[in-house]
């Protein structure tokens, strides 16, 4: 006798072994249709698998975040028996399931085109369409080394040789392809309806630049017809959001292969730079940060005392001089230690809090390059604070709603947060952990927060919140953290003289805001298509004339403008009206003055605001308070 429990506690009896799918017919025939796979004792598993022994049990659907990764797993090995079919000598590799979709690796002799996407997508709805059964064996390992070589998959035989010889590998069968697989998958290809291939891309084999390059195919997968379109609408509202496009047409930077990963700032782009920095230097000087600045290159001795050095040698760009070696920073943090220790600090002094708009460098791989978004060099808004155990709860409650002010001020709306609790491996008394993890936990809920724990992804010195953005478009942004850090304190022998007149650890608080102001950036270019608020707009109001007998009025305006502090461009070329007024309003500004004739001899400027909003005419005192009113409200 088996008995099988529910998830609503309720518990069935079977007179011996049953599989998944039959534990769903049981309790009806709609939900045996639906099944896709289980869960068995926490474990998810095919409908085929066989419950041995008493078990909770769930059933999972198309419902269920796991019936939503099965069908993507599924439709990757799809994706691979629809391209043996049609182009029998590519071969397979590895096709994992990523956010929002899949992908899959191919060696083939020549390059996929678009052309071929569209027959791959078509032949794997002809396959679907037959709704053949998916099903599972076990080989052992050298038998399926064997059997791989044999149908020249010589790298799915790479992957096998791979695992210990003691062990049997998986393999799952649909129609005439059959491919290595932990699984599991749905029970037949009919339950595949909604997918769409995507792009090409390349990709070493094993992700190592000395391997063969293979080609990727991606692809997304859903639940439901009206989730994929609206993926579809959403992918198409962002690829014209993609700030790489209007980082072009804005002029505002660009990317050159001279320098991969670093970014080249355009007059327009550099005002609209200094306008992020210079606003979060304020919030620096407003909230008891002294700014420092620290050296860009440090002795390899103290990235070795730090840890770095073993952990994140290759992502260091590293010189050498004089016989010492030495690397660009990536981080700013062992710098603000160091300037801590100089002269003594007293407990009267803590909390301490340093601010720097720190450069930093990291050799990341040129795939993973994206923009200004990841990038090799980039500016933080990096702060450090000092402070005792004692001293936590309240520099944690007090940032919090510092980090809120600001990204409202930046017109973010939506903040996910997250608190990492302690990993397996790490330093530092449980007492600390405890009084740490509290600590912020306990200021989110002050704060008022609505929070999630992530269990056992903090950082090996001490736990943190992450602060992610939420954009107009529903894509998700992690930007801001507070870490509590109890080791690099210990490590660079940072003290401070207690009340006690003994010496103490501080405790390193490691918070930043907008992080990378280059990410940051990109992420306003895409939460605003390009439109950016006045106060942030590189140019405010552009100043057109009509003919060029208005050319001295429309001077003396700009220049009234300008004195009040507005970033002005003046047009006075000899073009059609109807031509400047298009092309600035391609330019996304704010603000665009037309004055002709009737508005010389009036005093006045006819008002255009962005989006083709014809304000009329105003005296331009009156147009002053309007976009003085934006400015002072950042909208």
């Amino acid at each position: 006798m088996i008995q099988i429990t529910l998830p609503d506690s309720s518990k069935r009896d079977y007179a011996g072994p049953v599989t998944v799918a039959e534990v769903a017919a049981s309790i009806g025939a709609g939900l045996a249709k639906a099944a896709l796979g289980g869960k068995v004792d926490g474990k998810l598993v095919d409908t085929s698998y066989l419950i041995a022994q008493d078990s909770p049990v769930s059933i999972i659907t198309a419902k269920d975040a796991d019936g939503l990764e099965l069908i993507r797993h599924s439709t990757a090995h799809l994706l691979a028996y629809a391209v043996k079919e049609l182009f029998p000598e590519a071969q397979v590799t590895i096709g994992p399931v990523i956010e929002n979709g899949f992908f899959y690796d191919f060696s083939f002799k020549r390059p996929f085109t678009p052309e071929d996407l569209v027959f791959i997508e078509k032949r794997m709805s002809e396959l679907a369409a037959k709704d053949e059964p998916v099903t599972r064996r076990v080989l052992p390992r050298d038998e399926a080394v064997a059997y791989f070589k044999s149908m020249g998959e010589h790298y799915k035989a790479e992957i096998i040789a791979s695992i210990p010889a003691n062990e049997d590998v998986s393999l799952y069968r649909e129609g005439a392809f059959e491919d290595l697989c932990r699984g599991p998958h749905v029970p037949s290809t009919g339950k595949l309806k909604f997918f769409k291939l995507m792009k090409l891309a390349g990709a070493y084999w094993r992700g190592d630049h000395r391997n063969e390059m293979l080609q990727r195919i991606y692809g997304t997968a859903w639940a439901t017809k009206d989730e994929l379109q609206q993926h579809l609408s959403m992918l198409e509202e962002a690829e014209k959001r993609d700030h790489r496009k209007l980082g072009k047409e804005l002029d505002l930077f660009h990317i050159d292969d001279h320098a991969p990963g670093l970014v080249f700032w355009h007059p327009k782009g550099w005002t609209l730079w200094q306008g992020v920095e210079q606003y979060m230097r304020k919030v620096y000087q407003e909230n008891g940060y002294q700014e420092v600045k620290g050296p860009q290159l440090l002795d390899k001795t103290l990235w070795e005392k730090t840890g770095h050095w073993d952990k994140y040698r290759d992502n260091m760009f590293t010189t050498e001089s004089e016989k010492r070696d030495f690397a660009l920073k990536p981080m700013n943090c062992p710098g603000h230690i160091l300037i801590f220790k100089q002269g003594i600090k007293s407990y009267r002094d803590l909390p301490l809090r340093y601010g720097e708009f720190g450069q930093c460098h990291r050799n990341e791989p040129s795939g993973g390059l994206h923009g200004i978004m990841r990038v090799r060099g980039f500016t933080q808004d990096d702060g450090h604070i000092f402070c005792t155990e004692d001293q936590i709860l309240k520099e944690c409650v007090d940032y919090t709603t510092l980090l809120q002010k600001v990204y409202t001020d930046f017109g973010f709306k939506n903040i996910v947060y997250k608190v990492a609790t302690r990993p397996e491996a790490r330093i530092g008394s449980d007492e600390g952990w405890n009084k740490a993890e509290n600590a912020l936990i306990e200021s989110l809920r002050v704060s008022g927060c609505e929070f999630e724990i992530s269990p056992g992804e903090g950082a090996f010195y001490g736990p943190k919140i992450e602060y992610t953005l939420k954009d107009a478009i529903g894509r998700q942004w992690q930007c801001g953290t507070m870490q509590v850090d109890f080791s690099m304190p210990e490590r660079l022998d940072a003290e401070y003289v207690g009340e006690d007149g003994a010496r103490h650890r501080p405790v390193m608080l490691h918070r930043a805001i907008v992080g990378s102001l280059e990410r940051f950036i990109g992420i306003l270019i895409e939460e605003s298509a390009g439109a950016l608020p006045a106060w942030l707009a590189p140019e405010q109001v552009s100043v057109l004339n009509i003919t060029d007998s208005q050319a001295g009025y429309a001077r003396k305006v700009a220049k009234t403008l300008q004195d009040q502090g507005l970033r002005v461009n003046l047009d006075l070329r000899n073009e059609k009206i109807t031509y400047k007024i298009r092309e600035h309003s391609l330019q996304k500004l704010p603000y665009i003055l037309v004055v002709g004739d009737k508005e010389k001899v009036a005093g006045l400027v006819s008002v255009r605001a962005r989006g083709n909003k014809d304000l009329g005419a105003m005296s331009l005192e009156a147009f002053s308070l309007q976009i003085a009113s934006d400015i002072a409200q950042k909208v």
